[in-house]
């Protein structure tokens, strides 16, 4: 793993996610994230070779699954906790995936230098997503794109509540702001979609309430209805 330098100002979310690392939640959300990042990591317009960056990679599942395909060239995994990315290093052995610890604020990358980046359930982490977009914008090679998921966002009112479970400050954006952000940091906006989780299992109505859920009639709506908002961008 290769250590880059992060700023003070995040340490919170190191912290945050070295426990959660400890304590083998990396692999829970790789279990409960791939319900809908598989479909969007399917779209992706990967050709033979090319080099991706995982923003926010937690356990690297989306690195391994990359080059399982045998699609991807060279697959970056960058994080900023660094126990995520120790964890994330020791479950493959290819030598074409790498793992860094690293900033949103100040990605690691010569301009120019990323075929797509890949973002999954940690946008919204970022201390300023409008620099963090800009800084995707740079580093993306022109055609280049940029698959931001997130469960976390205004529309999605079962998330909201999300904020208060965590010390990491999150951003809470709409679709619409989304779409919006990116245009500003010079990214086209391709694509934008709610992706289904259609493998969570409801349990029938008379099972309700649960510890989780008042009603049937609102976790079908989490995750049937809102699931995870997909933005595509595309470097001009």
């Amino acid at each position: 793993v290769l250590v880059v330098a992060a700023p003070e100002a995040d340490m919170s979310v190191r912290a945050e996610f070295d426990a959660w690392a400890a304590d083998g939640r990396d692999k829970g959300m790789e279990e409960r994230h791939w319900h809908t990042a598989k479909h969007a990591l399917a779209r992706m317009p990967i050709e033979d070779g090319e080099t991706v960056l995982d923003l926010g990679c937690g356990s690297g599942y989306i690195g391994r699954a990359l080059r399982e395909t045998g699609t991807a060239g060279r697959v970056y995994g960058l994080d900023g906790s660094p126990a995520m990315a120790q964890n994330a290093r020791s479950y493959t052995d290819d030598p074409l995936v790498g793992f860094l610890v690293g900033d949103f604020d100040a990605l690691p990358f010569a301009d120019d230098s990323i075929d797509h980046v890949w973002s999954m359930e940690a946008f919204y982490y970022a201390r300023d997503p409008d620099h963090t977009l800009e800084e995707i914008a740079r580093i993306l090679r022109p055609g280049g794109t940029f698959y931001c998921g997130v469960n976390y966002y205004e529309e999605n009112v079962h998330s909201h509540e999300w904020q208060e479970r965590i010390d990491v400050e999150m951003t809470r954006w709409s679709a619409a702001e989304y779409r919006e952000a990116f245009r500003a940091a010079g990214l086209h906006v391709a694509e934008q979609e709610n992706i289904p989780d259609r493998e969570v299992e409801i349990p029938p109505a008379e099972a309700f309430p649960t510890d989780d859920w008042d009603a049937r009639e609102a976790m079908v709506e989490r995750y049937r209805t809102y699931g995870t908002l997909l933005t595509v961008g595309v470097s001009p």
